[in-house]
């Protein structure tokens, strides 16, 4: 077992294809372990190299209530009045601190995508 960091794409394509052989192997076996280790290597460089950026905050509230079988009169019982509702998902009017607080905890929508700029 001979481990060495992920730095290239032809690292990574390697680290993938043995990950692939060992996949299936027991934990606390040599292949566990190289199992272990190259997925933490894998997951490291995927963070690094393709990164993945938080939603817009606007897709994100009419996402978590299509999911959640919102409207916006529904909406408008957590932010106020529907007009408002309206104005905010047409990008119109910005979030305040206390709409992105009970848009957080109704919705459980994260604070950091929230507070981002649209």
């Amino acid at each position: 077992m001979k481990i060495t960091p992920i730095r290239n794409e032809q690292d990574y394509q390697e680290a993938l294809e043995r990950l692939e052989v060992i996949f299936d192997s027991k934990k606390g076996t040599d292949e566990g372990d190289e199992l272990e280790i190259l997925s933490i290597l894998i997951d490291k460089y995927e963070n690094e190299t393709y990164p993945i950026d938080l939603p817009d905050p606007i897709e994100a509230i009419k996402f978590r209530m299509e999911q959640m079988g919102m409207k916006q009169k529904d909406l408008a019982e957590i932010v106020g009045f529907k007009s408002r509702v309206s104005e905010i998902l047409n990008r119109k009017r910005k979030l305040t601190i206390d709409m992105i607080r009970k848009l957080n905890t109704t919705l459980h929508i994260p604070t950091d995508v929230l507070i981002q700029d649209y």
